[in-house]
Parts: structure tokens; sequence; C-alpha cells
């Protein structure tokens, strides 16, 4: 039985399909003006490994996550550039399809970007404004009354009252409330527009993904998930135009992954501590290691990033990786460990006890190997892996892992000596020890150890090497 937290309902609920064996779920993506963030990369990975998991339990799973390609933020960084919003988003969209390649999130099922949907935005405003949901500002753009909706405030735990008493002194005189929010925009000059019948505009960040969710998923579906950030006001406001505008209930269970800080402090550009994916995985082993970093804490958490923390995940993954050195592939065991994985990952994704899973069965494989038991090694290698492989880890051959120089370690001698270099001197000093040169293959081993790479002898000949 799978139990996740609901952000509605405040604690674990038990996962009942509304379909027998299957799942819809729809998840907030980026706005792309920019390169794809840490924070992104975060709720990316998340989500990726509920969909792996899920997936792996045997549900049919439908993943939507959209992509935000009109907005505020996308015309003035689009203007400042000087070139088109279209261009804008095109060129980040590719980077961030190939930022997610890189750090091996699998791509959704569906991808709708906003402009693609505007005609079902502008059905939804126009059944909103019928059901007296919506009404036409003085200023001509199309709001939400936020009033008319009682349950608005469930997600966020917030009261209408509070809200309003927190509100900025000065009055909008286009809205009747303070707290009514924009659904169409009335277009301003040199700004895209898209015809309707309030005139020429835009969609509201908020009625983009009520639209995109039930075109696509329905009017009720499974899981809707997001970043902490996004709980309020965008999920609450989404509730309140779906709800109002389909008569139905939206969204069986909500799902937000905690923030990213950086070294202690919440990541921001005016703090310079602000990273982008671009910045970060060259400074890594691989990028399996910041996909193990954000699986060490529970999804719903804050999180730390550090140099620090990074290094921790490097080596926790190179234990695992050196555990599967030099073993045969085999059929997979199924041992307590499988257990303890599958248990923990019905737990709210509780992905550090399925982690601490894998170092356990790292140490049982370390324990057969060093009895001499390598059929048995083999089988739990074959579990290792597989049960990895459903958080997107343990992805690299374990010879190959250990081949991989390390970017702390690029200005050492060896840093510049490539995989078919080392196994030329390797060639070479195999060759010196069949002619019985034995100094001559002493002095091979020595200039690749300065040169950081280890050779490691083994029966009949053989030598297999990494770098230190």
């Amino acid at each position: 039985m799978i139990r996740i937290h609901d952000s509605l309902s405040g604690g674990k609920q038990e996962l009942k399909s509304i379909t027998p064996g299957t799942l819809r779920m729809y998840v907030c993506g980026l706005t792309v003006y920019d390169y794809v963030h840490i924070g992104h990369a975060r709720m990316l990975t998340v989500f990726d490994v509920v969909t792996r998991y899920l997936r792996q339990r045997g549900y049919r799973l439908t993943y939507v996550r959209n992509i935000t390609d009109i907005d505020d933020k996308i015309i003035r960084r689009a203007a400042e550039n000087g070139e088109t919003p279209q261009a804008l988003t095109a060129r980040f969209i590719a980077a961030m399809h190939e930022d997610c390649t890189r750090l091996a999130i699998l791509p959704p099922d569906e991808e709708p970007r906003a402009t693609q949907y505007v005609p079902q935005i502008i059905a939804m405003v126009l059944k909103l404004i019928e059901r007296g949901h919506a009404y036409l500002g003085a200023d001509g753009d199309v709001l939400y009354s936020v009033a008319s909706f009682a349950p608005y405030g469930r997600l966020s735990g917030k009261r209408l009252a509070d809200l309003r008493a927190g509100a900025r002194v000065e009055v909008d005189e286009a809205k009747r409330d303070p707290l009514d929010f924009v659904l169409w925009k009335q277009a301003k000059p040199g700004e895209p527009w898209w015809d309707s019948p309030w005139g020429r505009g835009r969609p509201g960040w908020h009625i983009e993904c009520s639209a995109m969710s039930t075109a696509l998923l329905g009017n009720h579906f499974d899981i809707h998930g997001g970043g902490m950030d996004l709980k309020f006001p965008h999920h609450e406001n989404e509730i309140a135009q779906s709800c109002a505008a389909t008569g139905e209930e939206f969204v069986n269970l909500w799902m937000h992954n905690g923030f990213v800080n950086v070294d202690e402090e919440k990541m921001s550009k005016s703090l310079g501590n602000f990273f982008t994916l671009r910045d970060v995985l060259p400074t890594l082993r691989h990028p399996e290691v910041l996909r193990y970093f954000f699986l060490a804490s529970h999804y719903r958490g804050p999180i730390n990033y550090s140099l620090e923390q990074l290094e921790q995940a490097d080596a926790a993954l190179t234990r695992i990786y050196t555990a599967l050195r030099g073993l045969p592939a085999a059929a997979a065991a199924t041992s307590a460990a499988t257990a303890r994985f599958t248990e923990s990952m019905d737990d709210d994704f509780n992905t550090p006890e399925a982690l601490a899973a894998l170092q356990g069965l790292t140490r049982e494989i370390n324990t057969a190997k060093n009895a001499g038991e390598q059929a048995r090694a083999a089988a739990l290698g074959g579990e290792l892996k597989a049960l990895g492989n459903v958080l997107g880890l343990l992805t690299v051959p374990a010879e190959e892992w250990f081949r991989i120089v390390r970017p702390a370690e690029a200005g050492a001698t060896g840093a510049g000596l490539s995989d078919a270099e080392v196994e030329a001197r390797i060639a070479a000093r195999v060759a010196a020890r069949a002619r019985r040169d034995f100094k001559e293959s002493d002095r091979i081993r020595d200039e690749l150890a300065a040169s950081g790479v280890v050779l490691e002898d083994k029966p009949g000949g053989k030598t297999s090497w990494r770098r230190a």
C-alpha cells in the first residue's frame, strides 16, 4: 500500500486511483526565460522518481508536466535581449531538455505549452464568467472573484480575512476585491496577443494550468505536484478556478517538494548564491552525484546545497560502485533489501531510507566478495543495480565510474591522459612483465600512479585500472 502526504489534508493518504490500475499526474513545470537552476532540478528529480516508482509498482501512469511560455518575465527578458518571446522560449526549452537529459530526467508523457492551449483557456474563462465566478474589470482584464468560491484557502490554510488584512493599502479600482486575480490580461502595446471575446490579450498565469491539466487529464485526476513555492497562490488559485468551472472535485492528492537552500541561506541572485545546472554539473564527477544528493533528503523537507554535501554524495555513490566492480552480470536476487526499499518508497517516497537499503546491500556484497561467494555477490549486485535504477542511479558501468576524471582533480598530472593513453601504457606494462622486464613494468606503474591512475593486477595476468 502506497501512502502519500497530501498537502490539502495535511496527512498521509492511501493512494487510491480513480480508475483502478491507472494514475493521472500533473506537475507544474518551468517558466522558460532562463536556464534550469538547482531548485528546478530538485523538483524535476523528485517527480521523475515518483514517476519511475509508480510505474515500477505496476501503475499505468500518465505524467503531464507543462511549460509556461507566455508570461510577464518572458516578455521583459525578451525585450531586454532584443529578441521575440518565441525565440527566447524556444532557446530555453531546448536548453531545459538538454539539462533534463544530463540529469536522467525522463520526458513526461505530455508537455503542453500555454500558447498551445489558448482556445481552452478562453473557454474556461467564459465558463467562469457564466457561473458568476469571474467578471470584466474596468481596465479590460478578466478577473476571478475569490469571494465567490467559499472553500478558497483550504490548500494553504489561509483565511480570506487575514489575506485581505495583509493586502497592499493602495486600491486597484479595476478589482472588486484586492484578492481577485487576473484570468485574461488586456494586451499592452508591443506584447504578444490573441483575439478573445474581451479583445486582444493573453492568459494570466494561474488559468493556464487549470486549462491544460483538465484538457489532458480530465476534470478530476489523481495527483497534482510542484514546488512548495507554488502552494499559494498558484495552486490555491488552480483549485478555485477548476472546481468553479467544472463543478467537480479537481485533484485527489497534492504533493509539494521543499526548497533548496545554499549554505543554509535561501538561494537568491541578489545574494550571489544562485546556481544553474550548467554551473553545477561541470564541477561534478557525474550528474548522478547531484541526483544522489537530492534523494538523500526527503522530498518534502528543505535541502541544503553545499560543496561538502556534494562530496558526501560522491563518496557514497563511489562506495556503491566499488562493490559492483568486477561482478559478472547475473540474475538479480530478492533479499530483505528489496523489501526494505519497497517499504520505504511506499511510505511517501522516503528516498533517504531507500538509499539506506542500497547501502546495506552494498555491505552484503562486500561481505560475500570477501568470503569468496562470487555467485551470491553477483546476484546481490544485480539486485543493487535494479533497485538503483528505480531511482535513476547506478546507470554507469562500474569500471567506467572509476575512469571518470573528477573536476577537482583536473589540474593533476594525469588529468590529460585519455582512456586510450592509459590503456596503451597498461599494454606496454603487460608486455614488459611478459618478457620479465620488471624494472620497466614498475616504471610504467609509477608513471601511471603519478598521473592519478591506480592499477589492480588480477589473476590470469589481467589488469584493471581506475582514476584515484
